[in-house]
């Protein structure tokens, strides 16, 4: 695989749909590929639909987007060696560069100006046994943990690794997403405010704004 080439699903400009920068004009480079299978995977289209693209390419279309955040997702972009260098240019150019990984690969190559927004998989997307646990070990102050939550006993779950792990004093934000169409937030957050957890609410903002299938958005 070429050390500059990566193969791309898309790339597009819109507003950041989640985490604590959700609103935010947002610039997006989506990788092809993914090696789990999360049951409730909303982006199933990027495990295999892509083409080829080189760094200075996507560099420039960023470039034109002129939006000071960008973030880099998938798929899993970690399963491609060429990200890493990617990540870095993005960093040289732009304020402030996302990656968006699964958590099940290690992130200790990350560019350490980037911010990890690190899943933990919960028992109910089928892939909990392939966490790395090690990443939340090497959290950096400016990383992000987010739980996708089927139902109660992935909550339980996701309250367990959180007090387990201290997340919630070492990292910028620990979020709790429902999944879309199979849990109402309102339960979600009866359960947080009822544990007094330390952690914020994630809503998927783009599917609100625009149909939930939409793609580029």
């Amino acid at each position: 695989m070429s050390a500059d080439r990566l193969r791309i699903n898309e790339v597009f400009h819109s507003v950041q749909g989640e985490g604590t920068r959700a609103g935010l004009p947002c610039a997006f480079i989506r990788l092809t590929g993914c090696h789990l299978r999360c049951r409730w995977c909303d982006t199933e289209y990027a495990f295999y639909e892509g083409g080829w693209r080189t760094i200075d390419d996507l560099l420039t279309e960023v470039r034109g987007f002129g939006c000071p955040l960008v973030q880099v997702t998938g798929g899993e972009p970690l399963l491609q060696p060429a990200v890493y260098p990617l990540m870095t240019r993005l960093c040289d150019e732009v304020a402030t560069v996302l990656l968006e990984t699964s958590g099940a690969l290690p992130t200790d190559r990350v560019d350490p100006r980037v911010v990890c927004i690190l899943d933990v998989k919960c028992p109910g997307s089928g892939e909990e046994s392939r966490n790395h646990w090690d990443n939340l070990r090497t959290l950096r102050p400016h990383d992000e943990v987010k739980f996708v939550i089927a139902d109660r006993a992935d909550y339980d779950y996701a309250v367990e690794v959180i007090r387990r792990h201290n997340l919630s004093e070492r990292c910028a934000a620990v979020l709790l997403n429902p999944v879309f169409g199979a849990l109402e937030p309102v339960r979600l957050v009866e359960w947080m405010l009822a544990d007094g957890l330390a952690a914020r609410l994630g809503l998927q903002l783009h599917k609100l704004i625009w149909s939930p299938t939409a793609r580029g958005v």
